[in-house]
C-alpha cells in the first residue's frame, strides 16, 4: 500500500483488509502520523521519498515476500461482498479483477465510467509487473501478470474525492504530471477542444452520468475538459 499524509484515514482502510493478511506500507514521507497509525494496526512500514507511482510500485512489489498480491490505496475500502470473495478466491488463475466505485462529496459517480472501472489488483506476486501508461506519464500505472485473469464479486470503494477543492487539486497535478510527458502540438490541442462537447455527451449518456445529479454533470464536464487542459499544459510548456 502506498501512503502519504493519510493518518485520517488509514486506520480504517487496514481494519477492512481479509484477516490474517502481511501488510507493508510503502510511506512517501508523511508529516503526520500515517507511519504510525500503520505500525499500530501491524503493518510493516518503510518511509521512503516519493519517486513517482510506477517507480514506488514498483518498489513496494519487490517487498512483497507472500505468494500473493492485494495492491490497494490508502483512499480505498473493500467492500464486504468483495472481501469476502477474496478469502474465499481459490481460482487456478495469475490474477483477479476487481470492480472499483469512485465517490464525490460522499457519494458514488457513474459519469465517465467511474464506477465501472474493472483494475487488476489482486495477483501472483512472482507473476506480476507494473508499466507506464500509454503515453509514458507517471499516472493511471497499468498491473500486468503472465497467466489467466478472473473476476471478483464486489468493488473497491475509491473515496479520493471528499469534497470539489480536493478534485480539483488532484485535476491540476495530473494534468501538469501528464502533459509533462507530452510534446507541444497545436493540432493535438485544437482536437481534444474539437471533441470534448462530445466527450461530455459520452460521459453523461454511456454511463448513464445523469443519474447522479450535479455530481455526474461536474465530473462529465471536468473529464470531457482533462484532455484540453493537458494539451494546452503542453502547448504552453517552454
Amino acid at each position: 500500500m502506498l501512503a502519504r499524509d493519510e493518518a485520517g484515514r488509514l486506520g480504517s482502510v487496514l481494519e477492512r483488509l481479509p484477516p490474517g493478511v502481511r501488510v507493508f506500507v510503502l510511506d512517501a514521507d508523511s508529516q503526520d502520523d500515517t507511519a504510525a497509525v500503520a505500525r499500530a494496526h501491524g503493518a510493516q512500514v518503510e518511509t521512503r521519498p516519493w519517486t513517482g507511482f510506477v517507480n514506488a510500485r514498483r518498489y513496494a512489489l519487490g517487498r512483497v515476500a507472500t505468494p500473493w498480491a492485494l495492491m490497494l490505496d490508502a483512499d480505498e475500502l473493500l467492500d464486504q461482498t468483495l472481501l469476502a470473495a477474496i478469502v474465499a478466491a481459490r481460482g487456478d488463475v495469475a490474477g483477479y479483477r476487481f470492480r472499483r466505485v469512485t465517490m464525490l462529496c460522499g457519494r458514488p459517480v457513474h459519469a465517465a465510467g467511474w464506477s465501472n472501472e474493472r483494475l487488476l489488483r489482486l495477483f501472483r506476486t512472482e507473476r506480476a509487473r507494473v508499466a507506464a501508461n500509454a503515453v509514458g506519464a507517471d499516472l493511471h500505472e497499468r498491473w500486468i501478470v503472465d497467466g489467466p485473469i478472473a473476476d471478483l464479486p464486489g468493488a473497491i470503494v475509491h473515496d479520493s474525492y471528499p469534497s470539489l477543492a480536493s478534485y480539483r487539486a488532484k485535476f491540476d497535478r495530473y494534468t501538469s504530471v501528464e502533459a509533462a510527458a507530452l510534446p507541444r502540438s497545436r493540432r493535438d490541442y485544437l482536437g481534444a477542444l474539437a471533441t470534448m462537447p462530445l466527450r461530455f455527451l459520452w460521459s453523461i449518456v454511456r454511463y448513464g452520468g445523469w443519474r447522479d445529479g450535479w455530481r455526474g454533470l461536474f465530473v462529465a464536464w471536468e473529464s470531457a475538459r482533462y484532455r484540453v487542459v493537458v494539451r494546452a499544459k503542453a502547448l504552453r510548456r517552454a
